[in-house]
């Protein structure tokens, strides 16, 4: 079984499911899963956990992230991008002034009330099946974040932008209130997600990419390993061979931000069992700050998950564990 997490430039048309669905056909395995949706208009960057990956999804999805996105002014849809049945249009009367002025005050904490086109649930039942049956039910607004939104070009009725926003953020929210401010409405043209967390579109391939790789052979059941790595041969085959065998990258990849531990031998037991270390029970035998996760490994240099300092009991306890099982 293949564990880590494979980062997809998502195409138009697809859902996050339909993802997860054909990547289970190109992985030959069935524990594969998403971490946040993105519209079937949407484009761009959706890391897809594999194997004990998949511990991870709630914990991507909870990621920062950063879209390029295409605000047409002049109209409003029912689902808040151009997909959606036209409920008014109106003439587009403003400056690009008035456009960066409105843009920038978003800018911080932003209260916004979800869309009724979102998977968002009430009473159990999620908003789009609600909004699909002709209903609409009232929606607390929430604080988000933008971090930054930069106009890239302003062509008018177009405004193309760049979003760095918190976890929650809707953008086509974000558009439907821009054109509201300015007065004639707006709706989101298109959608691109270009980062989550530390991934971005550099890291990412399209599934065209991964069924090629696995219809030429090169996507084994043995999964991606060292022992792999070092089989590719040299000259353009071994270049091809090592790009496709860094497409799966490990788990621990998502906490490069944080300090690493390694137990000691005799300690390989409790750790393999999800059990508490003590500092002296490490090669490094260092004591961070309550609470700071760290990541632990094995002598061999294996990831086992990331455990946090408990003052109390002196000792790391598991925060998550990620054992990965064949």
């Amino acid at each position: 079984m293949m564990n880590g997490i494979i980062i997809i430039d998502k195409e138009t048309g697809f859902t996050s499911h339909d993802v997860v669905a054909k990547m289970r056909g190109i992985c030959g395995q069935r524990k594969i899963g998403h971490t946040g949706t993105l519209d079937p208009l949407a484009t761009g960057v959706l890391p897809v956990c594999l194997g004990s990956a998949t511990k991870l999804c709630d914990m991507l999805a909870d990621r920062d992230k950063e879209y390029v996105a295409e605000l047409l002014l002049g109209m409003e849809t029912d689902t808040q991008d151009v997909t959606g049945q036209i409920l008014a249009r109106a003439p587009v009367n403003v400056t690009e002034d008035q456009v960066r002025e409105a843009a920038s005050s978003f800018a911080g904490e932003y209260w916004q009330v979800p869309p009724m086109y979102s998977a968002l649930k009430v009473d159990g039942k999620k908003l789009y099946e609600l909004a699909r049956a002709g209903k609409e039910v009232e929606r607390k607004a929430r604080p988000v974040q933008i971090y930054e939104l930069e106009i890239l070009e302003c062509a008018l009725p177009v405004v193309r932008m760049r979003v760095a926003c918190s976890k929650g953020t809707y953008i086509r929210t974000l558009c439907a209130d821009m054109g509201e401010r300015l007065g004639c409405g707006g709706t989101m043209q298109s959608l691109r997600r270009t980062r989550v967390g530390g991934f971005s579109l550099e890291d990412a391939c399209t599934l065209g990419q991964l069924q090629q790789w696995k219809d030429e052979g090169r996507m084994g059941q043995a999964g991606v390993g060292q022992a792999d790595m070092i089989q590719a041969s040299p000259g353009q085959a071994g270049a091809t061979q090592a790009r496709v065998l860094h497409v799966l990258r490990p788990v621990d990849s998502v906490f490069t931000d944080c300090p690493s531990l390694c137990v000691q031998e005799d300690a390989c037991r409790l750790l393999d069992n999800g059990n508490a270390i003590a500092p002296e029970q490490t090669v490094e035998g260092e004591q961070y700050a309550p609470d700071r996760w760290v990541r632990m490994y094995r002598p061999d240099g294996s990831f086992a998950g990331i455990y946090a300092y408990d003052t109390a009991r002196k000792w790391y306890r598991p925060v998550k564990m990620f054992l990965e099982k064949e």
